[in-house]
This record gives structure tokens, C-alpha cells and sequence, in this order.
């Protein structure tokens, strides 16, 4: 797991890599190297941080030359000790034990035809000195970031935004179309780029620069394509397929920790990984009273208490209470793009805590909900084909108007159902793509457009559109599996990953992510439609599996989120930043917001007329980032 940049075909290469390294250093503590390649008719300069993992010697150090490649690289690739063996076969003689290496001879063995072989997750630039032209590459999932930005006759790279942002940052535009997908989701889908010029290569894909100034690109792996054949296969053994994967998750030289939250999915994986290495230890975070009060948080630490007591496995509990006036704009600045989840910062403390412990590495259970269909709005979209056969009479005259009335907190202690509900009439009625999108944004469409400068309506519409053909982008025969189609292509790759990734580095770890697998998604998609949602279970196939290592308090628990205590953060810690930073603003200033819609929305959360928590941190998160954009020299849009 590192940190990696370049400059291919530019005059001040050099300058660039040795910025956008030193901007990365916390993804590469260990090791870092720039490494200038200059022939007659191209220039390539490499930068690399090293966070070591596997083959820690020096040896393995990049950027890693070797018969005319050299090779910079962010990730892990599980299987390399397979794909290794399968070379040694073809004569290849290796001087390292790092899987770095068995990337660069896979690649010079196959080229675009190795990257189907690779069980892991990667992002990586190889140049060939004997064809000039360097190589950009990225995992199925887009579990490791890369961002390329076209410059000249040749491009720049690097792990992060940032990066890209300190080097060149003057010749870049802020893009209004990815702050209003921002506003929309809280977070960035793949194929929006937050500043124009600067895109993030798409998971599952390659590109290659030559040095006459063309590009080819490529792509290994479709999610929809995948999706599909695999649904028209015979259903794998799941319990097999997710043991393989956890046990291909623990390849490394330095110790390995769980993240351990009390729910099904973490707890799955940590009963596997304790299985395979009783050593293993897990982390696990605890709230303040006050704060679980005001979310109508559920206590998950007497479930990881109850797990980790079952299995005989250490447990180190790290209790959140963070500076979060502090807190939000330096995650701001780590999240690299504008992202609006208070569940990052969850992650950075207890990847920090861990770090401090000795531990590079963590597992995770992260992508079964949107594999498996774990999450409470797919189970509300069925019910909302019920609610839909409600006499109109009962639903106009009864049910909304009742519900509208209702308080979201009273005495300072949040009404989670009836949050629940406010939320399941805003979708119930709608068809199905457009309840699915409604159902897990933060606003429809008339009320985002009144929140913007009018102008910006076109792309409020463009983000709309881009749902719309995504979700629609499917073959798949059920509801449930459109869904969790679209969450694994949008969801899973803009938010969960993005934020794990930029969190975990942030503190110098590694997060693994063993659902987030190509044969688990395949085995997943193979699943019939009640094997993810069996009546009221959700996730069913995934609890079958799990009867078996864990005890029913786990297997029969209801969804909780990994969240943080964002209503309490909101009403209280974060009060002042909201009215100084927020609604006195840039984005006021420039007219990106509307001054007045946006007082009422911060007055309808204050008053407990609505929750609007997710909606204030959002904006207040997209202001500190585009505060942080026009620091670096970013133009306005």
C-alpha cells in the first residue's frame, strides 16, 4: 500500500513528481524514490511512497526497474504467489520475494491480458523503455485511487487529488457539475471529476500514452457484464468462496488486525480471519452517552464484546469523542474530494489508534451490504410496492399527513423511525429508478434546483441522467439485484471505498476489503433473489453462512450502520462553524448557494421540523473543500 505520481512527456517533470510525492507522504512512510527516465524522443519521471507490507526490504523499494520496465505501484495482489509460480514456469527468474515484481513480469509476460489474473487491489504505472509509452492501470472496484490529468502532449498521475492540486493546481477549474452531484449524493460518483481536467482513471480499466501524444485505453472488467453472467450461472458455495477470500485478504509479512463493529458483516469476517490466524486482534469503537442519544445510535460495542469473547480473540475498544471543530477540515483535507460522511473520521481514529499499536493492516467488512442487499432502502423499496396498494384515501388523508407532523427529535433525543419514516414517503410512490435514487439522496430534484444558482439547473438534470443510465445499465432479472448492481457500481466505488482509502492512508494503514472480491461479486450475483432479502431478513445467505461461527445475536441482528454521531456533532460541536463558515460562505458569496433556501434549511433542522443533519454537514463539507481548491490556485467555476 502506497502512494505513487508522475509526469510523462512534460519539460517540468521532475519539479511536479517531487511536489505530488511529498504531498503523499502519509500513504508511504516508509520508503519513498523519484526516478527521472530520459530518452531522446520522451521523459518519464516516477515517485513513489512506500508503505511496506509485503518483502519489506529494500530491495523492494520503487520506483522498480527491471529488463526495460520500471514500475510504480499502490496496492496488493493476493495472489501473486500464484501468478509467481505460473511465471517461474515460463523461465522467469526473480530477484525479489515483493509482489510489485510479479506485477512487472506479469505484465511484460501478458501486457493488458495480466490484469484479469490479479486477485487485488491496484493501481499502478509501468513505462517500457523500448516503446516509450507508459501504462496506467486500476482494479476492478477502483479499491486504490488514480487520478491522470492530461497536460501537453503527455499527463500527470498521482494516488490522490491533492497531489495534482499542489503541483498544478493554477491550471485547473473548479467543476460545477461535480458539486452538484456532491450536494445530491454527499459524495462523487466514478465518472465525475471534482475539478475539470483532472479524471479519475475508471475502475477496471487501462490506459496507455505513447510519446508521439496518443493514447489507447482499455477495459478488463464490466460490473454489469459480470452481473449478468454470473446470474445466468449455477450458484457457487458461498461459505467456500468468502473462506478463500479472507484467507487470500491475510497474505502479508507484518501483522494483520479486524475491524470489529458487532455487526453480521465485520463479524463474518473477523470469525473467518480468526479461523485461519487465531493471533489476529480486532478494533472497535464506543460513543459517548449523549451522543448515541441524540443519533438513536444502537451500542455496538457489547455485540463486538460478545463476539470477540466467543472466538477467544483480543479486543482494543477506542472510544470516539473528537475535537470535531478540528476535525471536520482536516478530514476534508484528506478526503481529497468533496465528500460529505462523518463516518470517515471513525475510520481515521481507529486506523490511527490501530497504527499506534504496531498494526499496518485491517480487514473489513465493507461491501457485503451492497453486494448481499444489506442496506435498510432496499428492503424499503419492496415495502414500498406494499404501501403502494394502500387505498390513496388512507395514504393522502391518514398516513402523510400524520407522519409529516411528527417531531424528528424531542428533549434531545432523536426519533429514529419516525426519521425512517419522513424519509419512506419521500420515495414510496416513485418508479423504480427514480424511488431507488430518492430514496438515498438528500434531496428530488425541484428542491436541489431551489437550494442552487438557477443556472446550474442543467446540471442538476445531468446528474439525474447519469443515475438514470446506470441503474438502467442491467439485464438482471429482480429489484434487489438491479439495486445492488447499482450500489457496487456508484455507492460502494464513490463513497465507501474512496473513504476508506483516504482515511486509512491518512494514518499510514492498509484497509483490506475481502467482500470486495471479483469472485465474491460473482458469487453474489449468482445468488436467486430471496437469498439476499428473505422476507424480513436481509443479507440471508450471508447469516446461512454465518450461523455457523457466530452466535444468533449477531446472525439475527438488524442492520446498524457504521455512522458517527453526526446529529449530535451538528446540533452542538459544529453550531458556530455552520453559521461563521457555512452561511456567511464563499459558496453563498458566489452564488453557488441561495442565501435564504439555505437558512431554512438550517433553521427546519434547528426547530426539529426536519432532519437535515446529513444535509449541513454535506454543505459545510463542500464549503471547506472548495475553500481548500481556491487555496490552491483552483479557478472558480
Amino acid at each position: 500500500m502506497c502512494g505513487i505520481a508522475g509526469a510523462f512527456q512534460q519539460p517540468d517533470g521532475k519539479v511536479l513528481v517531487t511536489v505530488m510525492t511529498d504531498r503523499l507522504a502519509h500513504r508511504g512512510p516508509d520508503a519513498n524514490g523519484v526516478v527521472e527516465l530520459v530518452a531522446p524522443d520522451s521523459a518519464v519521471v516516477l515517485g513513489h511512497r512506500r508503505l511496506s507490507i509485503i518483502d519489506l526490504s529494500a530491495a523492494a523499494d520503487q520506483p522498480f526497474a527491471k529488463g526495460g520496465l520500471t514500475i510504480v505501484y499502490n496496492g496488493e495482489i493476493y495472489n501473486h504467489h500464484e501468478v509467481r509460480k505460473d511465471l517461474e514456469s515460463r523461465g522467469v527468474r526473480f530477484t525479489t520475494r515483493s509482489d510489485t515484481e510479479v506485477l512487472l513480469e506479469a505484465w511484460r509476460a501478458w501486457g493488458a491480458s495480466a490484469l484479469p489474473r490479479l486477485r487485488g487491489m491496484f493501481a499502478f504505472a509501468i513505462h517500457d523503455e523500448h516503446t516509450g509509452s507508459i501504462t496506467l492501470a486500476r482494479d476492478p472496484f477502483g479499491i486504490k485511487p488514480l487520478y491522470a490529468m492530461p497536460r501537453g502532449d503527455g499527463v500527470i498521475f498521482a494516488s490522490e487529488l491533492k497531489a495534482i492540486l499542489a503541483a498544478v493546481g493554477s491550471e485547473l477549474t473548479v467543476n460545477p457539475a461535480a458539486m452538484v452531484a456532491s450536494a445530491l449524493y454527499y459524495w462523487l460518483p466514478q465518472e465525475f471529476d471534482a475539478v475539470r481536467g483532472v479524471q479519475k482513471v475508471p475502475p477496471g480499466t487501462w490506459r496507455q500514452y505513447h510519446r508521439d501524444g496518443t493514447m489507447t485505453a482499455g477495459s478488463y472488467w464490466d460490473a454489469a457484464a459480470e452481473a449478468d453472467r454470473a446470474s445466468n450461472d449455477d450458484p457457487a458455495d458461498l461459505r467456500e468462496v468468502l473462506m478463500k477470500s479472507v484467507e487470500a485478504h491475510l497474505v502479508s509479512d507484518v501483522p494483520v488486525a479486524s475491524f470489529l463493529s458487532g455487526g453480521l458483516d465485520s463479524s463474518l469476517i473477523t470469525a473467518l480471519a480468526h479461523r485461519l490466524d487465531p493471533s489476529i486482534e480486532a478494533y472497535t469503537i464506543v460513543f459517548r452517552p449523549e451522543d448515541q442519544a441524540l443519533e438513536a445510535m444502537p451500542d455496538d460495542a457489547p455485540y463486538a464484546r460478545l463476539v470477540a469473547k466467543r472466538l477467544g480473540m483480543r479486543l482494543h475498544e477506542i472510544e470516539l469523542h473528537p475535537d470535531v471543530v478540528e476535525m471536520l477540515p482536516r478530514m476534508v483535507d484528506i478526503l481529497d474530494e468533496p465528500i460529505g460522511d462523518p463516518a470517515a473520521i471513525n475510520t481515521l481514529l481507529m486506523c490511527q489508534a490501530a497504527r499506534q499499536a504496531g498494526v499496518k493492516v485491517l480487514l473489513s467488512g465493507m461491501g457485503a451490504d451492497e453486494l448481499f442487499g444489506g442496506y435498510r432502502k432496499h428492503r424499503a423499496m419492496l415495502l414500498a410496492a406494499r404501501y403502494g396498494r394502500v387505498p390513496h384515501l388512507i395514504r393522502a388523508g391518514l398516513v402523510e399527513p400524520v407522519v409529516g407532523a411528527l417531531p424528528v427529535a424531542v428533549g434531545g433525543r432523536g426519533l429514529r423511525t419516525v426519521r425512517w419514516a419522513k424519509r419512506f414517503l419521500t420515495f414510496a410512490e416513485l418508479p423504480e429508478e427514480e424511488a431507488f435514487r430518492r430514496s438515498y439522496t438528500l434531496y428530488d430534484r425541484n428542491e436541489l434546483v431551489a437550494l442552487l444558482d438557477p443556472a446550474l439547473a442543467p446540471h442538476v438534470d445531468e446528474v439525474i441522467e447519469h443515475h438514470r443510465l446506470v441503474y438502467e445499465d442491467s439485464r438482471l432479472p429482480d429489484v434487489v439485484s438491479r439495486m445492488c448492481l447499482a450500489d457496487a457500481r456508484m455507492f460502494m466505488s464513490g463513497l465507501n471505498l474512496t473513504y476508506t482509502d483516504r482515511a486509512s492512508m491518512a494514518a499510514s494503514t492498509e484497509v483490506r476489503v475481502p467482500f470486495v472480491d471479483p469472485v465474491v461479486f460473482r458469487a453474489a450475483f449468482g445468488l436467486p433473489a430471496p437469498e439476499r432479502i428473505r422476507g424480513r431478513e436481509q443479507k440471508a445467505a450471508l447469516r446461512d453462512v454465518a450461523r455457523e461461527w457466530l452466535p444468533p445475536e449477531i446472525t439475527h441482528r438488524a442492520k446498524a450502520s457504521f455512522g458517527a454521531p453526526l446529529r449530535s456533532w451538528v446540533a452542538m460541536d459544529l453550531r458556530e462553524l455552520v453559521d461563521d463558515v457555512l452561511l456567511r460562505g464563499e459558496l453563498v458569496a458566489s452564488g453557488f448557494l441561495l442565501d435564504d433556501p439555505l437558512r431554512r434549511l438550517v433553521d427546519d433542522h434547528r426547530a426539529g421540523r426536519r432532519d437535515e443533519a446529513k444535509q449541513v454537514w454535506q454543505l459545510l463539507s463542500l464549503e471547506l473543500w472548495y475553500r481548500n481548491a481556491r487555496s490552491a490556485g483552483v479557478a472558480a467555476a
